[in-house]
C-alpha cells in the first residue's frame, strides 16, 4: 500500500467513531432507541455491518459515547467560562446561560433532550446517562455562580441548587420546542430573543432588589 493511500485509509479509520456517533445520533433521533439497530447505524455511517462491533459493544454503550462527545464537551467549556474570577456573578451568569442559548445553534445538541424524554420510561439508564454527565454537572456549574453572587451581595439568599434547575429549564425548552413543536407548528420560536428575555427577567428575580 502506498504511503499516500495509507496515510488516507488512516485519517479514515481515526474519524470512523465520530462518523459512527453522527449516524446513531440520527439514526436514534427518528426511529427511537427501541426500534434502532447497531446495523443500521453502520449502515447509514457508510460502513460494514461489522465494524460498528470494533467500536461498541451495545447502544447503550453508543448513547454513552454520544453524551462524552457531544454535550458534554459543552459542559466543560461552561464551567472554564465560570471560573473567572474577575467577572461579577451576575455577569458572569448571563455569559453562561447566554454560552448554553449558543451551543442550541448546534441541532446535534437540540435532538438530546427529546431523545432523553421520550425513552426515559423504557430506558431509564438513558435518563440517568444524560442527568450525571450533563444536567447534574452544568447546574452545579450554574449553582457555583449563584453562590458566589449571594456571599458578594448581588443575590438574594436564594437556594442556589433549585434556581440553578430555574436558570436552566427555559434552555430546555427552546431544544424541545425546536425538535417537538415547531416542526408542525407556523410559529417559529426565535431562540436567542426568547434566552435573552429569559436571562433579564431571571437576574431581576434572583437580585437584591426584588422580594420572594
Amino acid at each position: 500500500m502506498s504511503t499516500a493511500r495509507t496515510q488516507r485509509w488512516q485519517r479514515r479509520k481515526d474519524a470512523r467513531p465520530a462518523e459512527l456517533l453522527d449516524a446513531a445520533l440520527a439514526e436514534f433521533f427518528e426511529k427511537g432507541f427501541a426500534a434502532a439497530r447497531l446495523e443500521d447505524i453502520a449502515t447509514r455511517a457508510g460502513v460494514s455491518k461489522g465494524t460498528i462491533y470494533l467500536y461498541f459493544s451495545s447502544k447503550e454503550e453508543v448513547f454513552e459515547a454520544l453524551v462524552r462527545a457531544i454535550p458534554q464537551p459543552n459542559v466543560e467549556q461552561m464551567r472554564a467560562i465560570a471560573s473567572d474570577p474577575s467577572v461579577p456573578a451576575d455577569v458572569l451568569l448571563a455569559r453562561v446561560l447566554r454560552f448554553l442559548g449558543g451551543v442550541l445553534q448546534d441541532e446535534r445538541m437540540t435532538k438530546f433532550p427529546r431523545l432523553v424524554l421520550g425513552e426515559a420510561g423504557r430506558f431509564p439508564k438513558l435518563a440517568e446517562t444524560y442527568r450525571r454527565e450533563v444536567i447534574s454537572r452544568g447546574s452545579s456549574v450554574i449553582s457555583a455562580i449563584i453562590e458566589r453572587g449571594i456571599s458578594e451581595g448581588r443575590f438574594r439568599p436564594v437556594n442556589a441548587v433549585r434556581a440553578a434547575y430555574a436558570a436552566i429549564t427555559p434552555i430546555l425548552f427552546v431544544a424541545i420546542w425546536r425538535t417537538t413543536f415547531e416542526p408542525s407548528s407556523e410559529e417559529a420560536l426565535n431562540g436567542p430573543a426568547f434566552i435573552d428575555q429569559h436571562i433579564e427577567t431571571f437576574l431581576r428575580g434572583i437580585g437584591r432588589g426584588v422580594e420572594p
